[in-house]
């Protein structure tokens, strides 16, 4: 009951990225391998290493549901476009970005294709580091389009059934690899409203089809180190439970989202953001615990997970990892409420 997970990326060991260009050169959308302070021949085996830590540090922290810290990757989104087909990364374009700023982008010149497997043997790394429940998170459909400029298919809805039926077959591999949990990383919905609610939750559901076992649709109002302000309500949200996706992932803690809205979701699981990744104080186990409470005002524990708000990548490691340690202890605490028939409390 109320179990914990992380969003997806964790900080990468410094010996392994240069961080102050992470830091400094935003989300990359294509290539940027000259974060890599390990040279290519050495990286496969660097990766690995890395994934261990990571695995390490979020059972110690008390994680239940554990990723590899996506540390394998310059950002959540520029590994997939070049392992396809029809795609240009070395003569990118321009898109975007949600924080109004243009930012190179893939070029679709072809016909998007898959010609092999690209997480599986990651993924099957990982499961064999852990006993942990284990969650592989992709780049959703929209939010490709959303970050591709399109000079082949027709329309962007067009575009996005192509991306999505390359996600349905890497979804495949991974869940044959021992994925437990597969999320699909979708930012994009809440940035364009409008465009998601004519073919957002379509394309979700062919990049879904056929995927057994929990799938997570994941949105949020960007990294805290790139977007200060955010919103404190979501454009897109109660649309997602139409979709085929059995949890939706949001971040709440630094909107402060009022969570009367997770009502417009009564079918789905939600992994809610309790870790505002915007503060730079380790919340206390008490302040985590408030959150959830809010949360169970609206939703059953049994539709409840609990998370950060996004990716932690761009955190200091100690500081993440407190954070995490708070987010088991908060859990904690409210796991032995709810075992004893406290009624939520905010």
């Amino acid at each position: 009951m109320l179990p914990t997970t992380v969003v997806g990326s964790f900080p990468q060991p410094e010996w392994l990225v240069y961080r102050d260009a992470l830091l400094s050169g935003g989300v990359p959308r294509v290539p940027r391998p000259t974060l890599w302070r390990v040279p290519e021949e050495l990286r496969d085996q660097a990766h690995d290493d890395a994934t261990r830590l990571v695995v390490r540090d979020l059972e110690r922290a008390g994680v239940d549901i554990v990723s590899d810290g996506e540390v394998r990757r310059e950002s959540y989104f520029s590994w997939l476009a070049p392992a396809l087909t029809g795609l240009d990364v070395a003569k990118p374009g321009t898109a975007t970005s949600r924080t109004g700023r243009p930012t190179p982008v893939p070029r679709a010149v072809g016909p998007i294709t898959r010609p092999k497997p690209v997480l599986a043997r990651h993924t099957a790394f990982l499961r064999g580091e852990t006993s942990h429940p284990i969650k592989i998170t992709v780049p959703g459909p929209f939010t490709l389009t959303a970050l591709t400029q399109n000079e082949y298919y027709p329309d962007a809805p067009s575009l996005a059934m192509a991306y999505a039926a390359v996600v349905n077959a890497e979804l495949r591999d991974l869940k044959a690899a021992g994925a437990d949990f597969v999320q699909l990383d979708e930012p994009y919905l809440q940035a364009w409203p409008d465009l998601a609610r004519e073919f957002g939750v379509a394309v979700i559901d062919r990049a879904l089809e056929g995927i057994d076992g929990p799938t997570v649709i994941h949105l949020c109002f960007g990294y805290a180190h790139t977007v200060r302000d955010k919103p404190s309500g979501y454009s897109y949200l109660p649309e997602l439970e139409r979709c085929r996706a059995t949890h939706v992932s949001i971040e709440a803690a630094q909107p402060r989202l009022d969570c009367a809205i997770l009502r417009a979701l009564p079918s789905k699981t939600i992994i809610l953001g309790v870790l505002d990744l915007g503060d730079e104080t380790v919340e206390t186990p008490e302040v985590v615990a408030g959150r959830i409470r809010s949360a169970l005002a609206h939703v059953p524990p049994e539709r409840l997970v609990l998370a950060p708000d996004c990716g932690m990548k761009y955190l200091p490691r100690e500081r993440a990892i407190g954070k995490l340690e708070a987010l088991a202890a908060g859990t904690r605490l409210v796991r032995a409420e709810v075992a004893a028939g406290a009624r939520p409390r905010a």
